[in-house]
């Protein structure tokens, strides 16, 4: 079992979803926490529920943004010490037809599903080779692993799968691991909150649809489930850290396929 005395936590999409599941569950243990969210109010609350489990501060952040990620970086490193747990977890589930496909919704859904995983991974990676330690986790999906008919979410997950395993093999030789986080339905509102984000009405579901991806999204474990799994897998210094076991039959499917096809 890891010591996480001392330990430092900067989860994008924290104040919400996922990212809060796991934010209690590092908070249980007592890792000093960052929260990064464009929430401000989720902020707000998920501070004052965390603070009494744990040190706590929280940044308002788009992680599309470069220039504040790196300040938001550089103020929770001077508030909490330094950060050896990084969570890239912000993200956003677009959809569109092949037939109603835009480079606006190319663009939306790249910038924040992947280029805010890059974003944080390109702030603090520096930070952890020179200090010879830490973790990062990049929450992927079940959809990174297996394509279903949503072009715009499958490519950002499957771009995050292959980002994650390839950087997992280059950073290993400086004491870092890397994880993937590839959740199956998880009871959130992240159907509602892409809608409500930045730009998201624009890659939102269809309202006919939105009925079936929830009860399917409800039908999942809960958030604070979901953030015991996630240490457990950092534990295990897993590669793939996996919610359910709804995505095998379909995994095995496509490895089948893709072994017949050599």
């Amino acid at each position: 079992m890891r010591d996480w005395t001392g330990s430092v936590a900067f989860i994008t999409g924290g104040a919400r979803g996922i990212g809060l599941g796991i934010a209690r569950a590092l908070g249980r243990r007592g890792v000093s926490l960052a929260l990064a969210d464009v929430d401000e109010a989720a902020l707000s609350r998920s501070a004052e529920e965390l603070s009494r489990l744990t040190v706590v501060e929280t940044y308002r952040l788009d992680v599309r943004d470069r220039a504040a990620f790196a300040v938001t970086a550089d103020e929770a490193e001077k508030a909490l010490g330094h950060v050896d747990l990084l969570f890239n977890n912000a993200g956003i589930v677009p959809f569109s037809t092949a037939e109603e496909l835009r480079y606006d919704k190319w663009d939306l859904a790249l910038a924040v599903n992947l280029s805010g995983v890059i974003n944080g991974i390109q702030t603090f990676l520096p930070r952890m080779i020179e200090r010879g330690a830490g973790h990062v986790v990049n929450t992927a999906s079940g959809a990174g692993l297996v394509a279903d008919p949503n072009v715009l979410y499958v490519t950002t997950k499957f771009a995050v799968v292959g980002l994650s395993e390839s950087l997992r093999l280059a950073v290993a030789k400086h004491g870092i691991d890397v994880s993937v986080l590839c959740p199956g339905p998880v009871d959130t509102d992240i159907v509602r909150n892409t809608r409500l984000s930045d730009g998201g009405a624009a890659v939102a579901l269809r309202d006919d649809l939105v009925p079936a991806v929830e009860a399917f999204i409800r039908s999942g474990p809960g958030v604070d489930a979901v953030g015991e799994m996630v240490v457990a897998g950092v534990e295990a210094r897993s590669p793939w850290i996996f919610t359910g076991e709804e995505i095998r039959p379909h995994l095995e499917k496509r490895m089948a396929a893709l072994l017949g096809s050599l």
